[in-house]
């Protein structure tokens, strides 16, 4: 049986080690996990999307991401382009107005009118295409989707996640428009986590207001559906206290 390393922190090698945690079950079922995961977007979105729901089998994802990479497929035939591209996803996340990304981007300073006007100067050749298939970046990006939901431990895929793909994917036009206005993959990723604590300390809030019990097992397949503008000054004072912190 092949021998894989896994490389793990000092501080939480000497905690397994301490406990006496079984990696090598743990790491294989993970990893089954993971890759069962990334099969399932990759057979997903490299086949023909002129389906009547293209994203049928993207089972793992929200609601709003399900409605983003519609809305991406809607734009590239609009643009008469032969594929789906990055682009396209970014613009119907961005165009879709009310997911958890829109409130990641404003926390590392980035305006997504901007996006979208760093978007419309993208050159657009395609004409006369049919996009019925997504390209080989938009394909990368979202794999790299799903992997980004995996490493942060969420059993969902939301738009948070498409953000992080988008921008970890190196050859697309999103990536390069998202890192040409300053987002970087590890700050990016620090903001999603924020966001999400931010979230659920605001529902336990407004649980506790209400005077019904703590949302503390607060599902994480409904995040994108159900986040409010309220979460902005959240990760704003989140982002004050970082900065006197660091």
């Amino acid at each position: 049986m092949p021998k894989i390393n896994v490389y793990l922190p000092d501080d939480l090698a000497e905690a397994v080690k301490d406990i006496g945690v079984p990696v090598s079950a743990i790491c294989q079922r993970a990893l089954e996990l993971a890759v069962k995961r990334v099969s399932a977007i990759r057979a997903a979105v490299t086949g023909d999307l002129t389906g009547a729901d293209p994203t049928a089998g993207l089972t793992q994802f929200t609601q709003r991401s399900r409605d983003v990479i519609k809305l991406a497929i809607a734009n590239a035939r609009e643009r008469g382009a032969a594929e789906i591209g990055t682009r396209d996803l970014l613009l119907g996340m961005v165009t879709e107005g009310a997911n958890m990304a829109l409130l990641v981007l404003p926390s590392i300073e980035v305006d997504p009118a901007t996006v979208l006007r760093e978007l419309g100067r993208v050159e657009s050749p395609d004409e006369g295409g049919s996009a019925d298939r997504m390209s080989r970046t938009a394909a990368g990006a979202l794999e790299l989707t799903v992997t980004e939901a995996i490493s942060l431990g969420h059993n969902y895929v939301g738009c948070e996640h498409l953000l992080l793909g988008l921008v970890a994917e190196p050859a697309g036009a999103a990536g390069q428009v998202l890192r040409g206005l300053g987002v970087e993959l590890r700050g990016a990723r620090h903001a999603v986590r924020a966001a999400l604590a931010g979230y659920v300390h605001l529902r336990d809030h407004q649980a506790a207001q209400a005077g019904t019990a703590p949302m503390a097992n607060v599902v994480v397949a409904a995040v994108d559906a159900a986040v409010d503008t309220a979460l902005q000054p959240v990760l704003n004072r989140l982002d004050r206290l970082e900065e006197k912190v660091g």
